[in-house]
């Protein structure tokens, strides 16, 4: 089993991985005032409540948005484990051609998402990551990532809602059950959830016209779950995405 992290700018997710199964995948928020010591606390609390020792825990990976939290979570891995996470980035062997104007530049999470689409489903493939940001990333019929979107995330664009507004309440991001709503809340509701996969839906259209081409189409992410029913496209949630991309980069840059 390897531990498999993603750090994202809300919450640092944590699993435990090998290639036939996944132990357990659970969140920890981002916290940039946190000490390596603390976030070993996190990661070992994790462990214990999934009742794995740490002897069964052979390496770990890290993907991260969020590069000055790398020096306190790769401390934290080394505290508990004696070796440090392999991070994800230039130079690691991934499987993709990258054709962006500067492949650097690409979001360690956009490529991990796009290595197990890669492997787990029929291509062209357009992923759907909804976090703080929602991307869209898309990989060609001849497995090249050849580019995407980024979106504000349906919590952004609801806390933008509300800052700026001063009759407008903070709302939970409940599915609602019609568009057309009857009170603020309602109306607040729908906007954002059928506002965001109404916007999906727009972009897969957009890029198929550009593929000339349908594409399989994966979700994953936080909120995801929540959106995907409401979209007219047929999308595949698979919760598990990042942590199985995190998988095949671990395996494809063993020393």
């Amino acid at each position: 089993m390897i531990l498999a992290i993603d750090m994202g700018n809300t919450n640092i997710v944590i699993g435990g991985i090998d290639a036939g199964q996944t132990y357990f995948v659970e969140r920890i928020t981002t916290n940039h005032v946190k000490t390596g010591l603390e976030y070993a606390i996190n990661i070992k609390n994790i462990l214990e409540i999934h009742h794995i020792d740490k002897s069964q825990v052979e390496g770990a990976i890290l993907s991260s948005v969020v590069p000055p939290l790398n020096a306190p979570i790769s401390s934290a891995v080394k505290k508990i484990f004696g070796f440090r996470p392999r991070l994800v980035g230039s130079g690691m062997k991934t499987g993709l051609n990258i054709i962006m104007d500067n492949p650097k530049t690409v979001g360690s999470d956009m490529i991990v998402d796009a290595v197990a689409a890669l492997k787990e489903y029929p291509l062209p493939v357009i992923i759907i990551d909804m976090g703080t940001a929602t991307t869209m990333s898309v990989v060609d019929q001849k497995g090249n990532y050849i580019g995407g979107v980024i979106l504000p995330g349906l919590r952004v664009s609801l806390d933008s809602l509300t800052s700026k507004t001063a009759q407008l309440p903070s709302i939970s991001l409940d599915i609602p059950q019609k568009v057309i709503g009857k009170n603020t809340i309602d109306c607040m509701r729908s906007g954002i959830m059928y506002g965001s996969a109404g916007m999906i839906d727009g972009i897969i259209d957009r890029m198929e016209e550009e593929l000339k081409e349908k594409a399989t189409i994966i979700a994953t992410g936080g909120l995801s779950r929540f959106v995907v029913p409401l979209c007219r496209h047929d999308i595949l949630y698979d919760e598990a995405l990042l942590m199985k991309g995190l998988w095949i980069l671990y395996e494809k840059n063993k020393v």
